[in-house]
């Protein structure tokens, strides 16, 4: 039967607060309870060892913590880690830490499957069942911390939102699962060290800048031509390009703020003379930097990664206006814990 108690992180401090008066105690156990939750990471009441014990009783009696398991963690020959990160509902997303030599990054989900319909991304195939709350989104980002604390004797480096989903899409829980991540009371890592990417959602990109946020903005941008980029992401016919550069002007206007694009460079697809003269004419709109992204296969063979001529020409043009472009390797394939391969396969 499912449980009527209310998941009490979804309470703010002063409703905690609230919640203890009227039970005739003091407002400052909402405190207490409030850094066990967020700073401690608390899975249950009992661990709260420095309430009472009849105040422990009171909060199992009314509420749930609704905590991630990592149901199973696998590792790379690289040093990437991917979680299986299962949801109290039963439901499971894919989690990834990934480790360079002077950083660790948490790469998370912000849905179970993805809104969007990219059809080079596994996520993509599996329908959207639902938005991650703000809790299941920070308790992702807890667990990757320690296991770069475990096994990279290091904490959490960067985090990006790059997992399953398409994070504009669940636009409210993302800002609030940053909040808590970036604040005093939850991990207080720096909002430069986040980066969201997104396959591009205009008016949501928009939104952002009007609220004034302070991580960065990745865009999968994958082809500048419209026809192109609508073969290979279809819900560009209603997002297009023209409608994108506007609203990264607008974001670039608003929050001086340089844009990365990410950009998989395919066989056949994108590795033309012309596709390298649309994207040169799309970097010119704002300042920003290029990802070139190796390919990771799902299966079908549909896609293949260009040749490496094809991705030479793209950095030798890129490069001779001016444009700052890296080549990312993938890390994590052989434990499909790549780009575009998270998939729940467990």
């Amino acid at each position: 039967m499912k449980s009527k108690k209310k998941d009490i992180r979804a309470l703010t401090k002063e409703q905690l607060r609230e919640f203890f008066v009227t039970n005739g105690d003091k407002a400052f156990r909402g405190n207490q309870v409030y850094e066990w939750l967020w700073s401690k990471g608390a899975h249950s009441f009992e661990s709260m060892t420095n309430i009472s014990k009849a105040t422990r009783q009171l909060l199992e009696d009314n509420f749930v913590i609704n905590h991630i398991r990592v149901d199973q963690m696998q590792r790379s020959t690289d040093g990437t880690i991917k979680n299986a990160v299962r949801l109290h509902d039963g439901l499971v997303v894919e989690s990834v830490l990934i480790p360079t030599p002077t950083r660790t990054t948490a790469c998370v989900s912000s849905q179970v499957g993805c809104s969007l319909d990219c059809r080079f991304c596994a996520t993509a195939r599996l329908k959207r069942m639902r938005n991650l709350n703000p809790d299941e989104i920070y308790d992702q980002v807890v667990a990757i911390d320690n296991e770069s604390r475990l096994y990279h004797n290091r904490p959490l480096s960067n985090i990006v939102f790059m997992g399953m989903g398409e994070p504009l899409m669940n636009y409210n829980n993302v800002l609030k699962a940053i909040d808590k991540i970036t604040s005093p009371e939850g991990l207080g890592m720096s909002p430069k060290r986040i980066t969201v990417s997104t396959s591009g959602v205009p008016k949501m990109i928009k939104k952002m800048a009007d609220d004034g946020v302070r991580f960065k903005l990745a865009v999968s941008l994958h082809s500048a031509i419209d026809e192109v980029r609508t073969s290979i992401m279809p819900f560009n016919e209603n997002f297009s390009l023209t409608d994108l550069k506007e609203a990264l002007e607008y974001w670039y206007d608003k929050t001086k703020s340089r844009i990365t694009y990410e950009y998989v460079v395919w066989e056949g697809i994108n590795d033309r003379k012309v596709d390298i003269d649309a994207l040169l004419k799309f970097c010119s709109y704002v300042p920003c930097k290029v990802n070139l992204i190796e390919y990771n296969p799902i299966d079908d063979g549909e896609f293949q990664q260009a040749s490496n001529t094809a991705i030479d020409n793209y950095i030798a043009a890129l490069e001779s206006r001016g444009f700052v472009v890296n080549v990312r390797r993938s890390r994590g394939k052989d434990i499909d814990a790549a780009c575009g391969q998270l998939a729940n396969k467990t």
